[in-house]
């Protein structure tokens, strides 16, 4: 970044992890930057107690994306804390989650770097290891499991992200976390079983985990889809497939 760039700039961006859902999962940094915000740029997921914790006199914009409805663009969202470090002092891209997680938050750092603006990361708890906890489920576990991926389920567009080669993901790890996987989970549930993972694999849905509405759907790889179908059991998810959902039966018992 040369002179002449850091001089248009009187900010700082933070891109701040708002984590899972329960805001007492959110961080103490993340807190206190909130506390000070001059503007806050947040997404749809982040829950109404952590968008509390803001500054009363900040700046707040909607930038949230959910299925089938945007209202932001993702430049529009980079150019617009591009175009608020200009004037104010501390810009916080508020997301759920982790940035770093499925949020988009290397690219907006790298559009941010590019223009010349200082920028933070913040991370945040991910929801891929937090609502299988509070649902009893350890990602890993020296009885069930000694590795997991993290993947996407969601391919739309195509733009962000190459396809998702499953067939590599049945056998990289013994635990699988989805994220954003209840739209394409038939084509999930196929192609894990097409590249030889047993049908009787446990699967769990965890819906709006960490937060008061946390509901899980628990079933096995030959039965998810149409225990969805039957229960119309909805987005935003995340899906736990492997060994340890067999956990969720002892485990929850002790998040009573």
């Amino acid at each position: 970044m040369n002179n002449e760039q850091s001089q248009k700039y009187v900010g700082k961006v933070y891109l701040v992890g708002a984590g899972p859902g329960d805001p007492g999962l959110m961080t103490l940094k993340g807190k206190g930057i909130l506390e000070c915000a001059d503007v806050v740029v947040y997404d749809a997921l982040v829950s109404p107690q952590i968008l509390l914790m803001i500054n009363p006199q900040a700046e707040k914009i909607d930038a949230g994306k959910r299925m089938g409805r945007h209202s932001l663009l993702q430049e529009e969202t980079t150019q617009l804390l591009i175009e608020k470090a200009k004037t104010q002092a501390v810009v916080v891209r508020l997301k759920g989650g982790d940035p770093f997680v499925f949020g988009r938050g290397g690219e907006e750092m790298e559009d941010l770097v590019k223009a010349g603006v200082s920028v933070e990361v913040v991370p945040g708890i991910t929801s891929g290891i937090a609502a299988p906890a509070y649902a009893g489920i350890p990602v890993t576990h020296r009885g069930y499991s000694s590795s997991v991926t993290f993947v996407t389920g969601h391919e739309g567009a195509g733009k962000y992200r190459p396809a998702v080669n499953w067939q590599a993901i049945a056998h990289g790890s013994e635990t699988i976390v989805v994220y954003m996987g209840i739209h394409n989970l038939s084509h999930i549930v196929g192609e894990l079983s097409s590249a030889g993972l047993s049908q009787q694999t446990p699967v769990a849905l965890i819906r709006w985990g960490t937060t008061p509405q946390q509901e899980e759907l628990i079933g096995t790889l030959e039965t998810i889809v149409a225990q969805v179908e039957a229960t119309g059991f909805s987005a935003p998810a995340i899906a736990a497939i492997g060994n340890v959902v067999n956990l969720h039966g002892i485990l929850a018992k002790g998040e009573k």
